[in-house]
C-alpha cells in the first residue's frame, strides 16, 4: 500500500466509529480495499487492543466475525478525528498516482480527424481547421484558440472532449506527506457505472483497484470566474484535509479556460502561473506549512479568446502555448450550409428570395463578415416573431429586416 501503517490504522478507527461498520467486508467497502487487507488491518488494531470480536452476527451476514471499537480505540478514533475528518477510502500515495497518471496519459491518445470530425457533431468547420486541430489535439499541449466573438471556439473545444471518448481511473483521495488531498469530484467526474457488486463477488479479487473510480475522461471549463487562488490546494480548517485545484481535477483530460482576457487576473498573470505546467508537465503545489511539492500535470489546456493574442500575451508566452490556432468567420459557403443544416432542424422552410435579400442587402452593411451564431440567431428571431404573429414559419425579406434588427445594437446617443 506504501501508505504509513499507522495512518492506514488510525482510518480503519475512524470509518468504523463514523460509519459503524462491524464486519471486515462492511469495513472493506468503506475502505475502498481489499477485504484480506482490511482484515489484516483489524488484526493490527486487535493486537493494540483498539478493537475487539463481538462473535458471528448469524447467517444473514454469511457467518461473518464482528468487530467494535475498545474504549481504547474510541478515544484513538476521536484523538485521530481532531487531527483529520478525514475518513472512508483509503487513499492513494502520491508516488502511486503519479504512475497511474503516466499510463493513463492525455498524451497517449490518437485522435484521427475521421474521430474529430464525428465529435463535432453538426459543426462546418473547413478542412484547414481540422488540418490544424487534429494534431494540437493528438499531442495533448496546449492549445490556444483565438479570432472574433460567436464562431464557436467553446463548441469546439467541447467537440475536442468527446473526441476522447475513453476512460480513466481516478483516485478518490491522494496522500503526501501524511496530508490528505481529495481529488475525486463528483461534479466533475462522470463516473462510469458498471454492473453492481453482489456479496458474493465482494470476495473475489476485483478488476480494479476500488480506491480509484471510472470516469469519463474529465473537462473542466472555467470563464471570467477563473482566479490564481483557484489553482493552488484548498484547506479546509474545519476537515484538515485538502481540495485539488481545478488542474489537477482535471488530470488526463482537458482544461477549458473560456473568455480568457475577461478574467480579473491579466492573461499574462495566468500564463506565468502555467509556465512550468506546461513546459515540464508538472506542477507544483503548498501545503499550509509552506512544503511545496510536485504533482503531475497531464491535462489538455486550451484557453479561447476573443482578444488577438498579441495584445494579451508577450512573445514567450506565446512562445510556450504549442499551439495558436485562428477560429474565424464562416465563408458565405460554409454560412449557408450552416443556415440550411439549422433551418431544417428547426422546422424552418428555406426561401431563394429571402437569403439573396440577406446576402446582397444586410451583409454588404457589416462588410460581409459572416459569423458562426448569425444562422441560429436569425432563425430563431423569425421563428420568435412567426410564433407572435400567429404565422406559419417562413422566411421574408420583411421577417429578415425584423430579425436583422436585434443582431445588433443600434449607434445612437442615449441621454442620461
Amino acid at each position: 500500500m506504501q501508505l504509513p501503517m499507522v495512518m492506514m490504522r488510525d482510518i480503519l478507527l475512524k470509518t468504523m466509529f463514523r460509519k459503524t461498520t462491524e464486519t471486515a467486508t462492511e469495513t472493506a467497502q468503506a475502505l475502498c480495499l481489499p477485504v484480506q487487507i482490511t482484515q489484516e488491518l483489524i488484526d493490527l488494531a486487535r493486537d493494540q487492543r483498539l478493537l475487539e470480536a463481538t462473535g458471528t452476527l448469524g447467517p444473514t451476514q454469511s457467518n461473518e466475525m464482528g468487530y467494535q471499537l475498545t474504549d481504547a480505540g474510541k478515544a484513538r478514533a476521536l484523538d485521530a478525528l481532531a487531527q483529520s475528518e478525514y475518513f472512508g477510502a483509503m487513499p492513494v500515495p502520491l508516488k502511486i498516482y503519479d504512475q497511474q497518471v503516466k499510463r493513463q496519459s492525455i498524451r497517449n491518445i490518437q485522435v484521427t480527424r475521421a474521430q474529430l470530425t464525428q465529435a463535432m457533431g453538426d459543426l462546418i468547420l473547413p478542412d484547414s481547421l481540422l488540418d490544424h486541430l487534429g494534431p494540437a489535439v493528438s499531442a495533448g499541449r496546449s492549445i490556444l484558440m483565438y479570432g472574433p466573438p460567436g464562431n464557436g471556439k467553446s463548441a469546439i473545444s467541447n467537440g475536442i472532449r468527446k473526441a476522447l471518448g475513453d476512460h480513466i481511473f481516478v483516485p478518490r483521495a491522494i496522500e503526501y506527506s501524511g496530508q490528505v488531498i481529495t481529488l475525486f469530484d463528483p461534479i466533475i467526474h462522470t463516473e462510469v457505472i458498471s454492473e453492481p457488486e453482489d456479496a458474493s463477488r465482494l470476495r473475489r479479487p476485483r478488476r480494479f483497484d476500488a480506491r480509484y473510480v471510472k470516469c469519463e475522461r474529465p473537462t473542466v471549463v472555467t470563464g471570467g470566474e477563473l482566479s490564481l487562488s483557484m489553482l493552488d490546494l484548498v484547506y479546509n480548517s474545519t476537515a484538515r484535509t485538502y481540495q485539488a485545484p481545478l488542474q489537477m481535477k482535471s488530470t488526463g483530460g482537458i482544461f477549458i479556460v473560456d473568455d480568457l482576457g475577461r478574467q480579473a487576473e491579466p492573461p499574462q498573470a495566468l500564463i506565468n502561473r502555467w509556465i512550468v505546467p506546461l513546459e515540464e508537465s508538472k506542477d507544483i503545489l503548498g501545503l499550509q506549512s509552506g512544503e511545496k511539492f510536485e504533482v503531475p500535470f497531464d491535462t489538455l489546456v486550451i484557453f479561447s479568446t476573443n482578444f488577438h493574442p498579441n495584445e494579451i500575451f508577450d512573445k514567450a508566452a506565446l512562445r510556450r502555448i504549442f499551439f495558436k490556432i485562428l477560429i474565424d468567420g464562416p465563408s458565405q459557403q460554409d454560412f449557408l450550409k450552416i443556415f440550411a443544416l439549422i433551418a431544417r432542424k428547426k422546422g424552418m422552410p428555406l426561401d431563394e428570395r429571402a437569403l439573396i435579400y440577406l446576402l446582397k442587402e444586410k451583409y454588404p452593411q457589416i462588410d460581409n463578415v459572416y459569423a458562426n451564431y448569425q444562422p441560429a440567431f436569425l432563425i430563431d428571431q423569425m421563428i420568435a416573431i412567426c410564433d407572435f404573429e400567429g404565422l406559419p414559419y417562413q422566411m421574408t425579406p420583411d421577417l429578415i429586416d425584423r430579425a436583422w434588427d436585434n443582431l445588433f445594437v443600434r449607434e445612437t446617443e442615449i441621454a442620461h
